[in-house]
């Protein structure tokens, strides 16, 4: 073997021609390249085991920040509108007390079915029906049907539905039916209105009573 290689002519080629046995001979280019071949090895190797892992956590930690300031962000906007949110709030439980307002007591449920059949009898109504069915029980409330058949003028219907609207109490109107009244009403034109009206009372409790 050829132990004397310039320095600017040793190459790939030189360095096989090299016994690594005689390292200690080697001339110093080879033994230059030889410990930067072991650098890259151990840089690399050090990268695989070391580096490499600490990237990963670094790429996570990375995702995980975006993800966070996401999650910021959205609870940034919310708490800025909070307090419209709670002035919201409060307009709705006003709004739901108000109408709890309007739904009567069990003890006031007789008045309203009489303040019922007494509009209807202000407004000129023959009624030929009036009964009062079982309640519903709900959530938080009951609802209780009342089947009428009512018959008169056009204009005293009208005007019994505008009055029965206009009751304190919340009342509605459902399955409303109107036909000829027939041979024994009071006028030709007399119409018969069957209609179930139906009454609601807020159920205290957890709605036991």
């Amino acid at each position: 073997m050829n132990l004397n290689l310039d320095l600017a002519n040793f190459d790939l080629q030189s360095l096989n021609d090299l016994d690594f046995r005689e390292a200690g001979n080697w001339p110093l280019a080879g033994k230059a390249t030889l410990i930067a071949l072991i650098f890259v090895v151990i840089v690399a190797a050090g990268y695989w085991f070391l580096i490499r892992d600490k990237y990963d956590q670094l790429h996570a930690a990375r995702q995980q920040e975006t993800t966070l300031k996401q999650q910021f962000e959205t609870k940034a906007a919310r708490a800025s509108n909070l307090g419209a949110l709670k002035k919201q709030l409060k307009d709705m439980q006003d709004s739901f007390g108000a109408l709890l307002r309007q739904l009567p007591s069990k003890t006031e449920v007789d008045s309203l079915l009489r303040d019922i059949s007494q509009t209807a009898q202000v407004d000129g109504l023959q009624q030929k029906l009036f009964q009062p069915q079982a309640e519903n029980k709900k959530d938080f409330y009951a609802e209780k049907p009342i089947r009428m058949v009512v018959t008169g003028g056009f204009h005293q219907l009208a005007k019994f539905v505008s009055d029965v609207a206009a009751l304190p109490r919340i009342v509605t109107l459902h399955d409303i039916s109107i036909k000829p009244a027939g041979n024994d009403a009071k006028s030709s034109d007399d119409l018969t209105m069957d209609v179930t009206a139906k009454i609601y009372r807020y159920l205290e409790q957890g709605g036991k009573k």
